[in-house]
This record gives C-alpha cells, sequence and structure tokens, in this order.
C-alpha cells in the first residue's frame, strides 16, 4: 500500500513539474531542442534557436517574443555555433545550463558554475528576459543569470558594472572578433567613455538626463558600481544596442509603425570620440573657428603644428611663465562641459562645492573641480578634483555642468578683460 501511495505521489510530481515547465522553465526532465520556444510568463520575451541572416548556423538567444520583427537581446553561444538542428538546451545533473548536440558527443556552451548536485536545479525565462538558474526550489537563490553575461543589447533592470566583492564585471560584448564594448563607469573603461554619473545622468550624455523615457539608479558603494534602468511606462520596449560600428543606440519600438525607432545615439559627433582634443585640450564642436579644439584656460597647445593642421590628439600644455600658487590666483567657470575623465581623479563625496573649492585652492597641485552630484542644487554634493591630467572635455550648447579651472592673477586679469570686452560689444 505504502510502495503504491510512492509511486503515485511520484507520478503526480512528475506531472506537476511537466504541467508547470511547459512554458518558461527548463528542468532535467523538460529540455529546449532545436523547434522548441520558451516564452516568459507575461509572454515578452522568448527563449530558443535561430539563425541569422544568411546563415544556417544555429545559436541559442532571447528575444522580443511579440513583436514582428525578430530582434535578438542575448546569445548563449555567440562563439560556438551549432551546423544542423540537433541542439538540446538542458539542465544537467551538476546543476548547469549545457548546449549541446543529441548525440551529447561535444559542449557547445555550458554556464559552468559549481554547485550542490542534485535534481532540483530549474532555469526560468522571466519576464524582463533574464535567464536564471535556480538551486532547488528556493527561488531566492540563483547560481547564474544571464543579465550576468550581456551580449550586445543592455535591457530594462540589468546590471552593468563592477560586484567589487565578487570580480563580476558586466559589460557589453560585441563579439569575440569585434571586441568589447564596456560601459559608462568612472575609471572602468578606457576603451570608451560618457563622462561622470553627476547625480541627473552622465556628464558627457546630456539627452540622457532631459525627459527622460526612462529611470536610471547608479550605484557607488563599499559593495558595487553599477548602473541599471528602469522604463517610466513599463509597457514600453526599449533596448541599448552596442554596434559593430562602436556605437552606442537607444531604440524604443513604435508598435504602430512596426519597426525600433532611435531615441539617442553615441558618439554623434566628433567631440564625442574620447579625447579628441588631447591632455588639457577643450572641444567645442559648435565653435565659430575652423577647428574644434581648443586649450583649456592657462593653457595652449603642445605642438602649434599639429593645430594647425587641425591635428588637436596631442593637447595642451601650461603656458609658460604661470604661477599657480601666487598671491591672487583662483577659479574660472567653465559652464555646460562633460567634465574630464575620473579615471585618476580624487573624489571626496563628504565635501560640497564651497569646500571643494578652498580645498583645491591650498594644494598647488590641484589643477580644477568640479561637483560630483549637480542634483544637489547650487552647492553640489561631493568633489572632484584633478591633480593630473584633463583628459576628454567638451562642450554642449545645453546640458553638461560647471568645471572650475585654476589661473593665477594675471590669466583671470586678461580673462576678465576679455568677458568686458564681450559684454559691451554683445560678441
Amino acid at each position: 500500500m505504502y510502495q503504491e501511495r510512492g509511486i503515485l505521489v511520484s507520478i503526480q510530481i512528475l506531472l506537476f513539474l511537466r504541467f508547470c515547465t511547459c512554458m518558461d522553465t527548463i528542468t532535467l526532465i523538460q529540455p529546449v531542442k532545436d523547434g522548441d520556444i520558451l516564452v516568459s510568463n507575461g509572454e515578452t520575451f522568448a527563449l530558443g534557436f535561430f539563425s541569422p541572416a544568411n546563415s544556417t548556423n544555429r545559436y541559442v538567444g532571447i528575444w522580443y517574443n511579440k513583436i514582428s520583427e525578430q530582434t535578438i537581446v542575448w546569445v548563449a553561444n555567440r562563439d560556438r555555433p551549432i551546423s544542423n538542428s540537433t541542439g538540446i538546451l538542458s539542465v544537467d545533473h551538476t546543476g548547469n545550463l549545457v548546449l549541446q548536440e543529441k548525440d551529447q558527443s561535444f559542449v557547445f556552451w555550458s554556464t559552468n558554475v559549481s554547485g550542490v548536485v542534485n535534481d532540483s536545479f530549474t532555469a526560468q525565462l522571466l519576464d524582463s528576459g533574464n535567464l536564471v538558474l535556480f538551486q532547488g526550489l528556493n527561488k531566492e537563490v540563483y547560481s547564474w543569470q544571464s543579465f550576468d553575461h550581456p551580449s550586445n543589447t543592455y535591457l530594462q533592470g540589468m546590471k552593468l558594472g563592477l560586484e567589487k566583492k565578487t570580480g563580476l564585471n558586466r559589460m557589453i560584448h560585441l563579439g569575440s572578433l569585434v571586441g568589447i564594448l564596456m560601459f559608462l563607469f568612472k575609471g572602468m573603461t578606457r576603451y570608451w567613455r560618457a563622462g561622470s554619473w553627476n547625480g541627473l545622468g552622465w556628464s558627457g550624455v546630456p539627452c540622457m538626463t532631459k525627459g527622460n523615457i526612462f529611470i536610471a539608479n547608479y550605484i557607488n558603494n563599499d559593495d558595487e558600481v553599477t548602473i541599471a534602468y528602469h522604463m517610466r511606462n513599463p509597457s514600453m520596449l526599449s533596448r541599448v544596442v552596442a554596434t559593430e560600428f562602436g556605437t552606442l543606440e537607444r531604440l524604443t519600438w513604435h508598435e504602430s509603425d512596426r519597426k525600433w525607432i532611435e531615441f539617442w545615439f553615441y558618439p554623434n559627433d566628433q567631440c564625442d570620440v574620447y579625447n579628441h582634443c588631447g591632455p588639457f585640450g577643450f572641444c567645442d564642436p559648435n565653435a565659430s573657428v575652423t577647428f574644434e579644439c581648443d586649450c583649456l584656460p592657462g593653457y595652449e597647445p603642445q605642438s602649434p603644428q599639429d593645430w594647425y593642421i587641425r591635428d588637436g590628439s596631442k593637447g595642451c600644455k601650461r603656458k609658460v611663465g604661470i604661477h599657480m600658487c601666487d598671491v591672487g590666483h583662483g577659479f574660472v567657470e567653465l559652464a555646460r562641459v562633460k567634465i574630464p575623465d575620473t579615471f585618476s581623479a580624487h573624489v571626496n563625496m563628504s565635501l560640497g562645492l564651497k569646500a571643494c573649492e578652498e580645498l583645491c585652492l591650498r594644494n598647488c597641485t590641484c589643477k580644477g573641480y568640479a561637483s560630483a552630484d549637480i542634483s544637489k542644487g547650487a552647492e553640489g554634493g561631493g568633489c572632484i578634483m584633478w591633480h593630473g591630467y584633463m583628459n576628454d572635455t567638451r562642450t554642449f550648447l545645453d546640458g553638461g555642468q560647471s568645471l572650475y579651472m585654476r589661473l593665477d592673477a594675471a590669466e583671470l586679469g586678461t580673462l576678465s578683460i576679455l568677458l568686458l570686452f564681450k559684454l559691451n560689444f554683445n560678441i
């Protein structure tokens, strides 16, 4: 009797698992074969096998489920495609997601995480587009998630950046042959920078801070330096894509037109190219002169010959005869700028803007300062100071923030005369 009851319970469990996993979950007994489609609970995303245009290779990917144009947002085996339609994505007894052919002779892709061997591991496609590998029945504990290993697409709810304790560094990938595009963090990328987070947005992308369709959440503490975003309208489909041309694009889906519409892209002019005007250079795409590069106040071209042929890559040097610690030295404000690269800057979040000025003034090696958080108002929140090279500074017609450059008394006097001249003659 007890044996019969046990068999009945086992059958009921198997039927329940098969019933509850038919839509969005992979288990030991429910893999995804080529031709099967896994659909998230809210039907926003789907997972399955696909072939890119003009290719017969097979990949496992995640795409938007309800839109007419198939848009892949994540790929598992991007470096190891399958050449036929016998692929199977399954959860094995080690608790890993594994992609193999039917004969299981070769592993094309695996989550490759260690865990306790049991029969309760499941992988679920969430309605955020995140594929999560859970340990047992507790959905609060997971051993792996696709959001920690992005492809070329940045989705809402996905964190990019560094987990300091584990060393996990989430970044957008362009593929092994094209390279890796790292995203938007102070001191975390040398290939491309959009400036610093200033409390309202990235100082280098002002269009991201005005009338945003999304809310960004930037975290910088002892545990992590990350950014995530959420749409103000949760029903709006929007994504950020790193292209093979080295650009970033935010696209939103317009159902009435049945196509993706560009919301913004980066870079969009020559001044968005990292360090276009070199160290201590200053890029202004709207300059009235023919060359967009100028030098920060108190500096002059490192190579006048290169400057003459519109090559600002060598940047600028301190003007001869300037003495930064003499009586009368001070600061001049540059408004509406993307502040310099903060890779080697000193940051003190406990200081306001006035205290920041005083601290910079007392240190002869301090070349300039800015507020770390302009959302705090005129007094600012936090202090950024530059003691070394000041790279990748540019100006905007609108947006950006103020940068305060250190000058000696003579330079300050000269700038005051020029300012009065411009005001009197409306230049």
